[in-house]
């Protein structure tokens, strides 16, 4: 069978715009409540296809803070894809525009592995279907789901159980500490060890994991004092604010003028 030969997807960072930890799960992970929305910032992937004797995989980009191996969850849902769909050997070729900052809160790691998914199964002429796609980004990770639906969604359970939520327009601007990512294990675990010891204080931040972090890192203090509005997006370390603009800071990243956007991971050119 002969393949369309390139790709190119568009990948969607997103916010929590609340989110709130309701229990720990036996698998390790945690149940959360979070309603997720997808904004106008993105990573792009290329995707090339060529006829290869044996499956190969070949990851590039521009951003020098992932691994372009098997380390990088686009290579890891590039396996799960072929081991599920089962196409003929090809050499996968996939090059990683990044805009969306590493470690931020925002899936920029979650919405380029669901990318591939959707780009391999339509450049593979769609062996797969979309509740198969959502079964692959499941065993992936916590945030593939909404990143592959995108708009606005009620996220539950590790975040793959989705409910839409009537998508509403507004303006967002991001800042994020340059020198400061936060993982989501080092945000969950500190959740724990804070919630078994003292839950003083939760009350007042709509994210679970920013109450967890935010007593740790100075970064964190000096944006909520500046902007009191601002509220953590996942496990951080980037804020956001609604209708609002953030001034240039020293030592900080700051995007304003995004938007609010009703569309998930999606294939851009043909």
């Amino acid at each position: 069978m002969l393949y369309k030969k390139s790709l190119r997807i568009q990948c969607p960072a997103k916010i929590n715009l609340d989110l709130k930890i309701t229990s720990k799960r036996e698998d390790g992970f945690h149940n959360i409540e979070s309603v997720m929305q997808t904004i106008s910032l993105y990573d792009y992937l290329t995707l090339n296809i060529k006829p290869a004797e044996n499956f190969e995989i070949k990851l590039s980009g521009t951003s020098p803070e992932i691994p372009y191996n098997e380390k990088n969850l686009v290579h890891k849902a590039i396996l799960l894809f072929l081991e599920t769909a089962k196409p003929q050997p090809q050499l996968i070729e996939v090059f990683i525009e990044k805009n969306i900052p590493v470690s931020a809160g925002l899936a920029g790691g979650s919405t380029n592995a669901a990318g591939i998914l959707k780009g391999l199964n339509e450049i593979f002429k769609n062996p797969l279907s979309n509740s198969e796609l959502h079964k692959l980004c499941s065993k992936l990770g916590s945030d593939l789901n909404f990143c592959l639906e995108g708009g606005r969604q009620m996220t539950r359970g590790r975040g793959e159980i989705l409910e839409p939520v009537e998508f509403e327009e507004f303006e967002v601007s991001l800042i994020k500490p340059k020198s400061l990512g936060i993982s989501a294990k080092e945000a969950y675990t500190k959740f724990s060890a804070k919630k078994s010891a003292n839950e003083a204080g939760r009350e007042n931040f709509k994210n679970d994991l920013e109450w967890a972090v935010f007593e740790d890192y100075e970064e964190l203090q000096t944006i909520k004092k500046l902007y009191p509005a601002s509220m953590m997006s996942g496990s951080g370390s980037t804020y956001f604010m609604i209708g609002e603009n953030f001034e240039p800071l020293d030592g900080f990243w700051v995007q304003n003028g995004l938007k609010a956007v009703p569309d998930g991971v999606r294939i851009v050119e043909k």
